[in-house]
């Protein structure tokens, strides 16, 4: 019995062997580039890692890029700095040197010039630009965040204790509401003396007690603390319980809100008993320029790794608040939002003193002020340095993550060149002599099977 097998059959059944030999060498010829996965079905297990393996390089890049973005501006913000506290610096000493009674009307005047340069620089400074954006202006950043006014206004005068002062009337923060105290407002009675206010409390202190009279009481213990009770000579009730504060009479800034009201002793508000007599107050003002802060608070974030997010750490930049602190006129119990340029404002009122030759202001809140915003400014560079520092070692990490991530995508991709060239030597051969076999195989036509 003969078996009859077509010649379709045959042609059909060696070109599909054929073309199965050439697939393998075409797969073969593809791994030329360097790469074994062109598709899911090269290697199912293989693809998966190796698309695993690209999200985290994808995410590597970003988190390259962010910290590199973050440094430089960082940097850009610290060389800022380093300029600003080194005014700063500058303009504690002309504060020492402006304190010196011996200074004539010229000397005073030559300081004070010198003194608008340096805190006209500062402003500057602050309005520093990392690209389109301003470092110092939160989120806020494509709007120019200091600008100092033409005119004077009149600006609340703070009385500024020194650390001793403070000490002494922040008393113990474990029983005393008034811990931290750091100014008090200057207000002049009707009955000619002047007095300090306890704007937290509404306690009333004389001028003498405040300077020095608070001294008697160290000396005899050196723990002493402020008693309300005894050290004061009166209170603002206003003030006292609290329906009184800052924001109603100043600005953020300082600048009195209504001038004209201020100077009659009109406010009865503004009332105390010293001494069993009714006294009225005024608020004392000094006239300078004013810098007002554009920016916000807000933090500009850079993600440096994947997890949870950290706001705080993640914070690049520095805001006015910040490079500038607080005083009374915007601190948290003020009732005014933070102003972003107290240190500032605080410097023009040095420096409207040494325009007006006030030697004796300027030998205490003066020299007491220049300190401050020194060390503000200074303690704001150092936290920056600390953060620029964690993101100086987030991309050495970074970096070395990248390596092994790389080392991972070339591992479960590349090719072993040695191994696809023996393979594709055997495909072709392969593939050369199923085309020779098909040659000498392959009926001529039907007849010859036919028996």
């Amino acid at each position: 019995m003969s078996i009859r097998v077509s010649s379709n059959q045959m042609v059909y059944g060696y070109q599909q062997q054929l073309n199965e030999a050439n697939n393998r060498k075409s797969k073969l010829m593809e791994q030329g580039d360097g790469s074994k996965l062109h598709r899911p079905s090269d290697d199912s297990v293989a693809y998966t890692k190796y698309l695993r393996y690209q999200v985290s390089d994808n995410e590597n890049t970003q988190y390259q890029n962010n910290v590199n973005t973050a440094i430089s501006w960082m940097k850009t913000s610290d060389s800022a700095m380093v300029s600003m506290t080194d005014i700063q610096q500058t303009f504690k000493e002309k504060t020492v040197s402006a304190a010196n009674d011996t200074n004539n009307i010229s000397d005073m005047a030559a300081i004070g010039k010198e003194m608008m340069a340096e805190i006209q620089e500062l402003v500057s400074l602050g309005n520093t630009m990392q690209g389109d954006s301003y470092v110092f202006g939160g989120q806020t950043d494509l709007t120019k965040p200091f600008s100092m006014s033409t005119d004077k206004v009149e600006r609340g005068l703070a009385k500024t204790l020194d650390d001793n002062q403070a000490a002494f009337f922040s008393g113990d923060s474990g029983t005393n509401t008034t811990a931290s105290l750091r100014q008090m407002l200057t207000l002049t009675g009707d009955d000619g003396n002047t007095y300090y206010l306890n704007t937290k409390d509404g306690q009333l202190y004389t001028k003498e007690f405040v300077e020095s009279g608070y001294k008697d009481r160290l000396t005899q213990d050196s723990s002493a603390v402020v008693k309300p009770a005894t050290d004061s000579v009166g209170k603002i009730a206003s003030f006292a319980d609290g329906t009184e504060k800052v924001s109603n009479y100043f600005k953020n800034t300082g600048e009195i809100i209504d001038a004209s009201k201020n100077e009659a002793y009109g406010n009865a508000k503004l009332t105390a008993t010293v001494d069993g007599k009714t006294v009225k107050f005024k608020f004392d003002t000094v006239k300078q320029q004013i810098v007002t802060y554009h920016g916000d608070d807000k933090g500009v974030s850079m993600v440096k790794k994947n997890g949870t997010t950290e706001p705080v750490a993640d914070t690049v930049n520095v805001t006015g608040q910040e490079l500038f602190g607080t005083d009374i006129f915007d601190d948290a119990s003020s009732g005014n939002k933070a102003s972003g340029s107290a240190m500032l404002n605080q410097m023009l009122t040095v420096q409207a003193k040494v325009d007006a030759a006030d030697n004796e202001w300027l030998s205490s809140d003066g020299q007491t002020i220049s300190d401050t915003a020194h060390a503000t400014t200074v303690n704001t560079e150092t936290k920056l340095g600390a953060r620029q520092q964690l993101y100086t070692s987030v991309k050495t990490m970074l970096g070395n993550q990248n390596e092994l991530i790389t080392s991972d995508i070339t591992d479960v991709s590349s090719t072993d060149v040695a191994k696809l060239a023996v393979q594709l030597m055997e495909a072709q051969t392969i593939y050369n002599m199923s085309l020779s076999l098909g040659a000498r195989i392959l009926p001529q036509s039907l007849a010859d099977y036919l028996s």
